[in-house]
């Protein structure tokens, strides 16, 4: 009995089973032939291939380029009031085809240059968004420093070597007392309530470097001075060669150091409250370019400032005729003070949102790429070019380097900063600036071209 009872209860619920299935085929027919869900369908399908079509045709591709072009380059050139000096650039080049006033071609290709230099650093600042902290520094400093790297190969090409001697020791100077002075200045301003902080290992790393840097120029000027040389000519030579290859190893070292071991290095190291404040206002901000934009009009500014740098190296001699300026003043104050816009601009600019870490990395680390790479360098670049480029800086002008940098080492020991210190820096380089105004550097007036290997 209860074997049946099992079998009937089995059997009613296949049967239910077999009438639900059939429901549901049933309910399934209904709806794939239920004419509201046709009229759907055909409706989504027709704008679907009007959507297809309209991507798919060739002006409004056009149409959103030549949109985004506009947008890129009103953001670029039309948003900040220094652009208006671009035109001199063009007007500068024109001069110089039409006269023979190298004075104002001179001045001329200094004013367009500084624009340039300035967007530089703006379409560095972009890309930074897209690589990080650390490498956005790095980018920084090195585009920073494009402007002087360029200008000091057009000067080497045609032998001008005393001129990239003094440019680049001219763009150390500036970075270190004028760009980090105003830094400090302006940020101790801003906050003038608190006593701004970075970090000190940053600072004593840097300082090491610009310490080792000073180093590979001092013994070749002194070797020069004391005339000790075992082969007169070739010693000081060699040795510049030599410890080039040194600090470009240096340099390296401190690349892999920096990326690897100090992935943090650009990130402010405060409380915790503030330092998390400070990521969530990064977090706020975005790029205005994307980033394919930014590497783009990178080439397009340095492209354009490597024209201009070669008008303006060849008008040097002229225009410190022209003006009873002495070429060491021209090539110490005036070329980096255009040159490090970018610099000025973005140290500046952190140090008031009190972010004075990024500031010093901006300031310093230029300082340390230009001592550590942008001198080595051309030191190499001259020895490929057959050019007598070497480290002797000549005693007055490194220990000028010599005393800026253990200045500069004494007001970051504490790791603290204000208005006061910024101030001094400023006040420190106006001295540098007056120093090399009365200076008469032989080697400029009667020297400047020397004789090839």
């Amino acid at each position: 009995m209860d074997y049946k009872l099992q079998m009937g209860v089995v059997s009613h619920l296949e049967q239910m089973g077999s009438l639900d299935h059939s429901s549901m085929d049933d309910l399934d027919d209904e709806c794939l032939y239920n004419p509201e869900m046709d009229a759907r369908k055909a409706h989504s399908t027709d704008s679907i291939e009007q959507v297809s079509l309209s991507s798919s045709l060739p002006v409004g591709g056009r149409k959103t380029i030549r949109n985004g072009v506009y947008k890129s380059i009103k953001t670029v050139v039309f948003s900040n009031k220094l652009n208006l000096l671009m035109p001199f650039g063009p007007l500068a080049i024109l001069v110089h085809k039409t006269t023979a006033h190298n004075g104002w071609v001179f001045f001329l290709s200094l004013l367009g240059i500084t624009p340039l230099a300035e967007r530089l650093g703006y379409a560095t600042e972009q890309l930074a968004f897209f690589t990080g902290p650390t490498v956005g520094g790095l980018l920084n400093a090195t585009f920073g420093n494009a402007t002087e790297l360029i200008i000091s190969i057009y000067a080497l090409k045609i032998g001008m070597i005393r001129v990239v001697q003094l440019s680049l020791l001219g763009s150390i100077l500036s970075n270190m007392l004028l760009v980090l002075g105003c830094a400090f200045f302006c940020g101790g301003l801003v906050h003038h309530r608190k006593e701004q902080v970075f970090s000190k290992a940053t600072a004593v790393v840097n300082s090491g470097l610009l310490l080792m840097a000073v180093m590979g120029l001092l013994f070749p000027a002194v070797l020069h001075s004391t005339h000790t040389e075992r082969h007169d000519g070739k010693s000081e030579l060699a040795l510049s060669r030599f410890s080039s290859c040194i600090m470009l190893l240096a340099y390296a070292a401190y690349l892999v150091f920096q990326l690897k071991s100090q992935k943090d290095l650009y990130v402010p190291i405060d409380e915790e409250g503030s330092q998390n404040e400070e990521q969530s206002d990064d977090d706020d901000e975005a790029p205005e370019i994307s980033k394919w934009e930014s590497i783009i009009w990178l080439a397009i500014m340095t492209a354009w400032i490597s024209i201009l740098s070669d008008y303006l190296v060849d008008t040097i001699q002229g225009a410190s005729e022209a003006w009873d300026v002495p070429i060491a003043f021209i090539s110490v104050i005036l070329l980096p003070i255009i040159g490090n816009a970018a610099e000025h601009a973005s140290a500046i600019m952190f140090a008031m949102k009190d972010k004075l870490d990024i500031s010093l990395g901006v300031a310093i680390g230029s300082s340390t790429q230009i001592s550590m790479f942008g001198i080595p360098f051309c030191v190499v670049i001259g020895w490929m070019m057959g050019c007598k480029m070497d480290l002797n800086f000549q005693l007055f002008e490194t220990a000028t380097l010599f005393i800026t940098v253990i200045v500069v080492a004494f007001f970051l020991q504490e790791g603290t900063s204000n208005y006061f210190k910024g101030l001094m820096l400023i006040l420190c380089y106006l001295i540098v600036a007056a120093s090399f105004f009365v200076h008469e550097d032989p080697l400029s007036t009667g020297e400047s071209k020397r004789p090839k290997t």
